[in-house]
């Protein structure tokens, strides 16, 4: 029966993955013994990165679950909150479709912090995608799509611990119960804590490096499957709390907010989901398949950032109707559907109300050609209407070729439109002194107008040996072209010498994202893995004072990762060493000029290099530690915090971040089971 159950969830992974037919041949054709797969058969260029992956850095949370991963850039967002931010083909998250479970997440009011509201240990896998996206889910998706898939009740183990601890006064402790009701029923309570209670102050500029925080974050999943009935359901029920301060090491809540003897912030979120999936294959038609997905959830937001406020509510209602099946043969595959989205916003930023309702309604129809061979093709279209963003068509194409063996040509092609939240998405300009300006009154939201892009894409690898040994090399080039984007200005100097300020607009003439990768991989000696990536990126945008780089994003970078395992021996007893290395160049920085001399930064920062270790020793199948440390170099940005010495004063700004405020940061965990 189990056996069967297995079967029937792959066949009907197909309703629930966003690249239906394409990432269910990923579960098929690619190996289990690598922590990072790509399929030569997949259409789309897409890594799938395993749980084995994940164990090979701490992984506290999604936003830190990218680290050893070349496709993804991850950086601090700010000086005050610790929150990582990740970026794509150079473009940060909100031009990605961020999904778990093929249920679109991080989006809206969760987009600052969202990324960090997904611990590490519920992971199973995570699917990245770069360039245009499947239309199945949605519009949105510019620069790729990421989907996070959990741990699934009937596939887990009764019980997991894992504790963890670092120096910079960071504890986290998860527990996972699963309990199998039947043979085709199971559910698993997860439950997650973190908490930060001492203060740290490494760069001694009066202000805390990482914030004070604790997370409470508990999620109870039920999952039915029937390979008899050709039924299969999971609910999903979900609550968390997080509380955040940051500021000046003596700044009390209690007695200093809204004051200005001292600064300090404090962003408390509380957030509850619901969430259902129901999917049905047909008896003796297991190419055909439909299914139903379901989700609510209320995201509330109350924050201060020294004088400024930003609250913010939004509920959210997502429904999506999917049909599979076939045109005559299994060579021809079709996915259609309709979704539905409603978003309530209630938004306050100091004593203005951006209050608005969001919805949507739109059908989709993808074909899907693969001969199985050398050759598939993924070609999708869907209509949407928006009552803000109106009705419009959205086209999606992917296409792959195999020109011989061992090598694979991918190309693709798409658009993408979204609404730009321009508070929630970059609420660390909160942290600062500078005042926001909207320049434009005509648009729809925020007086602004949708941001329409093109995304465009080239790949190729190929696999090969060198003295024996596994090696695969390729590249990949992406463009994206914005016909309508929401400027987001630090660049232009304020009318008053001496103040800031953040001024946004609609685009007035061009913006673009070129970005290149070239990657080349190598299994060294048998266990021994190297894995190297070098990142170009050029991403202008023309400002009201002229064409420029993007703020903030390195034009070079090369990574590099070395994972060593030693032979299991016996009752399990392994040990496992992991490195990784990451080098970025100069930045473009915000414009300081005006600032006093001693709050001034140079036009550009300096390279600098971070590395990262874990050590993992396996004493049996259910017991491991792991001890390791990030930024072993303590590299640390000379000035994070500018006019920290005068907090409310006109060049105080705590949003330019290029590097690692904490400097040096070492850890150690251990992870229990019960099977």
């Amino acid at each position: 029966m189990n056996k069967q159950i297995s079967i029937l969830l792959l066949t009907l992974s197909c309703v629930f993955i966003s690249y239906s037919q394409d990432t269910l041949q990923a579960v098929k054709v690619v190996s289990k013994n690598k922590g990072l797969q790509k399929s030569s058969k997949i259409t789309a260029n897409t890594t799938l990165v395993t749980s084995k992956e994940l164990l090979k850095a701490a992984c506290c949370n999604l936003a830190e679950s990218f680290e050893t991963n070349p496709s993804i850039d991850v950086s601090f967002s700010d000086a005050l909150t610790g929150t990582k931010q990740i970026k794509m083909l150079g473009l940060t998250s909100p031009y990605l479709m961020i999904a778990e479970e093929n249920i679109p997440s991080v989006r809206g009011a969760s987009q600052a912090y969202g990324l960090s509201f997904t611990p590490g240990t519920w992971i199973e896998s995570i699917q990245i995608t770069k360039g245009a996206g499947s239309v199945v889910n949605g519009y949105e998706s510019i620069s790729g799509q990421i989907n996070t898939e959990l741990i699934k009740p009937l596939n887990d183990i009764p019980f997991f611990l894992n504790a963890y601890g670092s120096t910079d006064s960071r504890f986290e402790l998860n527990t996972h119960f699963n309990a199998k009701i039947s043979d085709d029923w199971a559910t698993s309570l997860f439950v997650h804590g973190n908490t930060r209670a001492a203060k740290n102050d490494m760069n001694n500029d009066g202000f805390l490096d990482n914030p004070l925080a604790k997370q409470v974050n508990i999620i109870n999943r039920w999952q039915y499957a029937c390979a008899e009935t050709g039924w299969v359901s999971f609910i999903n029920l979900r609550y968390m709390n997080d509380q955040k301060q940051s500021g000046e090491i003596d700044f009390d809540p209690d007695i200093d907010k809204g004051k200005t003897n001292l600064w300090g912030s404090e962003i408390n979120t509380e957030r509850f989901d619901v969430s259902s999936k129901v999917g049905y294959v047909f008896k003796d038609m297991p190419y055909q398949s439909i299914g139903f997905q379901n989700a609510f959830n209320s995201h509330n937001q109350e924050s201060y950032y020294g004088l400024n406020l930003y609250n913010i509510k939004q509920s959210s209602f997502y429904s999506n109707l999917i049909f599979n099946s076939i045109i005559n043969n299994t060579m021809h595959k079709f996915a259609t559907g309709f979704n539905f989205a409603y978003d309530k916003y209630q938004e306050f930023v100091n004593v203005n109300d951006y209050s608005r309702i969001d919805n949507s309604i739109g059908a989709f129809f993808e074909y899907t050609y693969d001969n199985d061979s050398d050759f598939s093709l993924v070609a999708g279209g869907r209509v949407d209407n928006h009552n803000r963003l109106g009705t419009f068509f959205t086209p999606r194409l992917h296409i792959r070729y195999n020109p011989w063996e061992k090598g694979v040509l991918r190309v693709s092609a798409g658009r993408g439109k979204r609404t730009a939240n321009i508070f929630a998405e970059n609420q660390s300009l909160f942290a600062s002194s500078r005042t926001f300006a909207i320049l434009d009154t005509d648009g729809k939201t925020y007086g602004l107008d949708p941001e329409i892009a093109w995304n465009y894409g080239l790949s190729f690898s190929q696999k090969f040996t060198i003295f024996g040994k596994n090696a695969d090399a390729g590249f990949d080039f992406y463009k994206t072209d914005f016909t309508k984007q929401v400027v987001v200005d630090l660049y232009t100097a304020p009318a008053i010498p001496g103040t800031h300020q953040v001024l946004f607009y609609n685009l007035d003439g061009k913006s673009f994202a070129n970005s290149l990768q070239i990657d080349f991989n190598l299994e060294i000696v048998k266990h021994f893995d190297l894995r190297t990536a070098y990142k170009y990126y050029d991403i202008q945008t023309d400002f009201l004072s002229g064409r420029s780089e993007r703020p903030l994003q390195a034009k070079h970078r090369f990574f590099a990762n070395l994972g060593y395992e030693t032979h299991i021996v016996e009752k399990g007893k392994q040990w496992k060493f992991d490195f990784t290395y990451n080098w970025m160049g100069q930045q473009k920085l915000p414009e300081t000029a005006s600032n006093p001399v001693e709050d001034r930064l140079p036009e550009y920062s300096p390279s600098f290099s971070l590395m990262n270790a874990q050590i993992t020793r396996t004493f049996s199948s259910t017991f491991e530690v792991y001890m390791g440390g990030e930024n072993i170099g303590n590299y640390k940005q000379e000035k994070a915090i500018l006019g920290s010495e005068n907090p409310f004063g006109p060049t105080f700004d705590a949003s330019i971040v290029y590097a690692p405020i904490f400097g040096q940061m070492y850890y150690a965990g251990l992870r229990f089971k019960i099977k």
